[in-house]
């Protein structure tokens, strides 16, 4: 689960980063409102919607008065920004941000995020702040350092060390980082996080170590744990198909493609998707379905996979281990019947009572195509949207 950047910093500060002194609203009123309490020689405002790249995309303004944050809120609030984060629809700003400005004398980057490779937490730590990382790495990556931890309850004082050289800090510059990296870390292990990213992270004139943009992004098998985190959620920066799909307790996913999958198993989807580029096609979607899919689960998930307009075709793709091929697919032909399918389907069936599953279906009478294997069913559902 993402938040937003206000929401980041002042879980951060409660973690006892420093961050700017900001404000947010729901409206251009109750920004101008707030904007009073700031005591800043120029206002910095930024639009709030779930991507990188606002700035680019003319969503961070620096203002000098009231009236100018008034003009500049009014223009932001309500238009989509386009990113290339946000893919060409973009997405509408419906709540902005005010912070203090800052007086930057240098810039860096600063990440900590679960490297699943070798069970350890990674901070990635670079002396080039304020630009995609993903270039520095490209042209520069000498100016990149990654330092991983052993999951603990604190990280040691060496081991901030280790991420801040790259800063090339003077001693009481250091001990700021140092401080910062300890708030971060044990933020990052108390609220199940899998990413904490701040870029940039300054040094401003005044000689403060300060985080001016951050993004965190949490764990949402851990939401549970956290009510104080899942209250932040903002269900307005989230695909409504991915909302729907939550309630129904399917990992649901939309992409670009034309052909809408339904599998069960995260694996195997993955595998489903890229065979069918293999063969020429986007998937439309992930979807898991996961090991127990009832009647109400598959109807959730066509009617799902259905409301995405570019879709040609659907493959299903069943494994039945825990869940039994037959019980599927009984529901599959309910739901099929009831929705009234007019698009190509190609259904793969394997695993527990998989014959008994294709039977069901051969005599379903709808017009299904029955496929043996997956790299069959992916040509067959190529074939038949082409």
């Amino acid at each position: 689960m993402n938040i937003h950047e206000h929401q980041a910093k002042e879980l951060l500060k409660k973690f006892g980063a420093n961050v700017p002194f900001g404000v947010f609203g729901l409206s251009v009123e109750e920004v101008l409102e707030k904007a009073k309490l700031l005591k800043t020689e120029k206002f910095v405002l930024k639009a709030q919607i779930h991507a990188g790249g606002r700035g680019k995309a003319g969503g961070v303004k620096i203002l000098e008065t009231l009236d100018e944050l008034e003009k500049s809120s009014r223009e932001l609030f309500g238009k989509k920004l386009v990113t290339h984060q946000t893919g060409p629809e973009g997405k509408e700003v419906k709540r902005l941000y005010v912070e203090e400005s800052s007086n930057i004398e240098k810039e860096f980057y600063l990440s900590c995020l679960v490297d699943r490779a070798s069970s350890k937490i990674a901070f990635i730590s670079s002396d080039q702040g304020g630009v995609d990382i993903e270039e520095v790495a490209s042209k520069s990556p000498e100016k990149i350092i990654t330092t991983k931890i052993d999951l603990k309850d604190q990280i040691s004082n060496d081991e901030c060390e280790k991420i801040i050289k790259i800063f090339n800090l003077n001693e009481n510059l250091k001990n700021q980082a140092v401080s910062l990296i300890k708030s971060i870390y044990k933020m990052f292990i108390d609220t199940d996080a899998n990413m904490v990213e701040i870029n940039p992270l300054i040094l401003t004139k005044e000689n403060k170590v300060l985080c001016l943009d951050a993004k965190i992004n949490f764990d949402d098998n851990a939401l549970f744990k956290h009510p104080e985190i899942l209250n932040l959620r903002d269900l307005n920066e989230e695909d409504p198909s991915e909302i729907e799909a939550s309630q129904y307790g399917l990992s649901y996913i939309k992409l670009n493609g034309s052909i809408g999958c339904m599998v069960n198993g995260a694996g195997l989807a993955m595998a489903t998707m890229d065979i069918i580029k293999l063969y020429g096609e986007e998937p439309a979607n992930f979807l898991d379905v996961g090991g127990g899919a009832s009647k109400e689960k598959v109807s959730a998930a066509f009617k799902i996979i259905l409301s995405d307009k570019n879709v040609k075709g659907i493959l299903i793709n069943i494994f039945g281990g825990i869940m039994r091929c037959d019980v599927l697919a009984q529901g599959m032909v309910d739901a099929a019947k009831k929705m009234n399918i007019h698009i190509p389907l190609v259904v793969r069936l394997a695993g527990t009572n998989f014959k008994e599953g294709k039977k069901i279906l051969d005599n379903s009478g709808l017009k299904l195509i029955s496929a043996e294997n997956l790299d069959d069913a992916a040509k067959k559902i190529v074939k038949a949207i082409s």
